[in-house]
């Protein structure tokens, strides 16, 4: 079976370039090559034609082929479809800002976390991205939209922690200075709150921005809303919050989606401002967006405002997310296993 360069590191590369009794250096030119988005030994022109012939037998570059683009026609923002290997399909957004390009990554095919109000878990888990995928999903859509991407958020399908060693090595290959180059503050992980995994990703990863889905103001809601409250209860979710912002300095976001009757009452606002005072952060506000299977409705723009105000008043610092690619079904929430 080939090996696939796109899922290997740039120490990998080497151990594997010397295994095969050639230099090490022609590891990192095969590295830069791939990060260029370049998907053929072929296109590797600083290279012998003997070396590529003797690649091209024993190891291969890409992981995803590129199924279906779509393009919102509001604000331009991308939803590209992606097939894997295995036959099956995951879902990756590309977002323009003001402050540069940005895209959603997508860290498993599936996820088995059971949000209430998320369409990513409604096919259950089918199984982890590699490191080489969740890097590919950068590498396409750069090719396809000419521009470089600036800011990554892993907040597609899949829970981040509950494939945390790909995670990290995806981390490892985009910051590389040999790759993509994409520092670490630029980088943001999204987790519904597997607790012990965010001393690690604390430990591991100081530099990287956490945000922590937490979309209630009390254990009541949540663990209706959201299965993994029964598991990390809201005291210990946040506790684990406040050592993370102790030991790396790093101020952490909280996305609330408003779902209305549910969680979106003034009380619910003073109940959730009760809880987060004293930790350094940041509310993430969204509108819930529309999923069919959910049954739930999200708040409107204006009970999004008065929630946003009061957390404000509070002492709380808060922004309502801007809705970029619903009518593509590319909003938070949306995405899905297909």
């Amino acid at each position: 079976m080939k090996k696939n360069f796109t899922n290997m590191t740039l120490k990998d590369l080497e151990i594997f370039f010397e295994n095969i009794g050639e230099k090490k250096f022609r590891a990192k030119q095969v590295f830069k090559w791939i990060h260029t988005g370049v998907r053929s030994f072929e296109e590797m022109t600083d290279i012998s034609k003997e070396l590529r012939e003797k690649l091209e037998e024993v190891a291969e570059v890409g992981c995803l082929k590129m199924s279906i683009i779509q393009t919102s026609e509001i604000d331009h923002t991308k939803k590209f479809l992606f097939e894997l290997a295995d036959g099956n399909s995951i879902e990756t957004v590309f977002m323009k800002y003001k402050y540069g390009n940005s895209i959603c990554v997508s860290s498993q095919a599936g996820c088995r976390m059971g949000c209430a109000f998320c369409a990513s878990g409604t096919g259950g888990l089918k199984r982890n991205l590699t490191g080489g995928e969740m890097l590919d999903q950068i590498l396409l859509v750069e090719k396809n939209v000419e521009e470089k991407i600036s800011n990554v958020v892993v907040m597609g399908t899949g829970e981040p922690f509950d494939n945390y060693h790909n995670l990290s090595q995806f981390i490892e290959l985009i910051n590389s200075k040999d790759g993509l180059n994409i520092g670490m503050r630029n980088i943001t992980v999204s987790t519904c709150g597997i607790v012990p995994m965010i001393g690690q990703f604390g430990r591991d990863f100081p530099q990287v921005n956490l945000a922590i889905s937490l979309h209630a103001p009390n254990d009541e809601i949540r663990k209706k809303i959201m299965p993994i409250n029964s598991s990390y209860p809201m005291d210990i979710l946040l506790n684990a919050c406040k050592i993370h912002v102790e030991k790396t300095g790093r101020r952490i976001t909280f996305e609330y989606a408003l779902i209305k009757g549910i969680n979106d009452s003034l009380s619910n606002a003073d109940m959730l401002s009760d809880r987060l005072r004293g930790t350094l952060c940041h509310v993430n506000l969204i509108t819930l967006n529309k999923v069919n299977e959910s049954g739930f409705t999200g708040s409107d723009r204006e009970s999004a405002e008065r929630f946003k105000k009061q957390l404000e008043k509070r002492g709380i610092p808060t922004t309502i997310r801007r809705e970029l690619g619903t009518e593509i079904s590319a909003a938070c929430g949306q995405l899905r296993l297909l």
